[in-house]
């Protein structure tokens, strides 16, 4: 069988208003064990072999033959390595890593748990040592309490507050990233939830939030996340003056979730979480640490 080129799936390349219109990538995705075990099993003379190409999602059957190796009707060549810390997709005319560099290196990165973490200038941006980034999100989803209300979710990175927040009945989610790369990113992750898929109830937007809040109504939000960067890249999310308008656009009673981390803690004997409670109850709301962040309720 003479090897020919598979087709590049949809991938978004730029910025863009909305990520709602972004492709989704549909291709196959490689990491270490599935690679070398795709490999292993053309050593062996094997005819197929059953695994999972969508970072655990699934799984399925690829026809192996000497000049490459056919996927969903798709016929692929035999990949090159893939480094333990790498994901690599089909970019149309080889297996090519899950990153970008525009000022910072954005990168998706596997995990034991499927669900796979990102990474900006190799600092990674989810815990995933203990649990999936998406049980993490659930824990913390479970604290705002979201059930049949409306959600802001103030940075939406890979979409697992989201994800996990239509999983627990809300209403709507609205969800802002600023970043492109990172919506970049999540059109190449299938455990990013799509906004064409959720039935109208997930608005993600390519904006700042700490301007597009000004848009939104006060009191017409029912609960609140905020996983902003860290301080020392994203300070104006840690301020006084955004948090105000959190609590303007929170209804009363309205619950929020703010992760912090624990960054200097050791080095410094810094104390963020009791930083943000300080700040959170001079904005009008009842707060506390929880968690790896601190949580809080609308007076």
């Amino acid at each position: 069988m003479a090897w020919r080129p598979a087709p590049a799936s949809p991938v978004y390349s730029g910025a863009t208003p909305s990520a709602i219109r972004m492709p989704r990538y549909r291709g196959p995705l490689l990491v270490q064990s599935a690679a070398c075990a795709l490999l292993a099993a053309r050593e062996s003379g094997a005819a197929e072999w059953t695994g999972s190409l969508d970072l655990g999602r699934s799984t399925g059957t690829a026809s192996l033959h000497r000049d490459g190796w056919q996927w969903h009707d798709a016929i692929y060549p035999w990949p090159a390595p893939v480094k333990e810390r790498d994901i690599a997709y089909w970019d149309g005319t080889s297996f090519a890593t899950i990153a970008r560099y525009s000022g910072h290196l954005i990168k998706l990165v596997p995990t034991a748990w499927g669900a796979p973490t990102f990474e900006i200038d190799g600092i990674k941006m989810l815990p995933t040592a203990t649990a999936s980034p998406l049980d993490d999100a659930r824990r913390k989803v479970a604290l705002v309490m979201p059930r049949n209300g409306r959600v802001l979710d103030t940075c939406g990175g890979l979409g697992y507050f989201a994800a996990c927040c239509l999983e627990a009945g809300a209403a709507q989610v609205l969800s802002f990233e600023k970043d492109a790369d990172v919506l970049w990113l999540r059109t190449l992750n299938p455990w990013s939830p799509d906004p064409a898929n959720c039935g109208g109830r997930l608005d993600l937007e390519h904006a700042d939030v700490t301007a597009a809040i000004a848009s939104i109504a006060d009191a017409s939000v029912d609960a609140l996340l905020h996983d902003p960067p860290r301080f020392g890249i994203a300070g104006e999310l840690y301020s006084l003056a955004f948090y105000r308008e959190l609590a303007r656009v929170l209804r009363r009673g309205g619950r929020l979730f703010h992760y912090t981390g624990s960054p200097n803690r050791r080095s410094r004997g810094r104390d963020l979480p009791r930083e943000v409670v300080r700040r959170l109850e001079q904005a009008g709301f009842a707060a506390a640490p929880a968690l790896d962040g601190v949580l809080a309720r609308r007076r």
